[in-house]
């Protein structure tokens, strides 16, 4: 399946099919949120996703420092962690973030595009743990580091 064959979403993907974060990512950021967000995949690997958020005007929370609102950032590691737990999966099961720790390191600097590195390390039958940083540059100097937990709400993960 290539991204011009791909369903509109998720929940349109046959029961067989083995989820590809590049496809999933276009089709989650075709409209809505992350659509509006500028959010766009980055980059994976067989547990983890990367997704891009591009500096814009819009999304600064204060206009005289020019850095980046919180919630733009919360919500790139939203979805880079939820995408995690589909690549671990190898498959799209719907599932509810239950818990999104967010630990600001510092502010991100004002006109650089920040990276959201999610990782999915434990599936159980029915929850998944998360983990992540956000940069905007240089993974050893995080913007932000994120754990948490997903509950599938549709069948499970393993």
């Amino acid at each position: 399946m290539t991204s011009v064959d791909a369903p509109l979403n998720l929940h349109d993907l046959p029961s067989d099919y083995a989820f590809d974060p590049g496809i999933a990512a276009t089709m989650m950021t075709r409209h809505g949120h992350g659509g509006w967000l500028g959010i766009a995949y980055h980059a994976h690997g067989p547990d983890w996703v990367e997704l891009a958020l591009p500096w814009r005007e819009e999304l600064v929370g204060v206009a005289e420092t020019g850095v980046l609102a919180s919630g733009p950032i919360i919500s790139l590691m939203d979805n880079a962690t939820s995408m995690s737990v589909w690549t671990l999966a190898k498959r799209f099961i719907p599932h509810a973030t239950l818990d999104l720790r967010v630990d600001y390191m510092r502010a991100a600097q004002p006109g650089r595009t920040v990276i959201g590195h999610g990782e999915c390390y434990k599936l159980t039958r029915t929850i998944a743990f998360i983990r992540g940083i956000a940069h905007d540059g240089d993974p050893l100097d995080p913007v932000a580091h994120v754990t948490g937990t997903f509950m599938a709400t549709h069948g499970n993960y393993l």
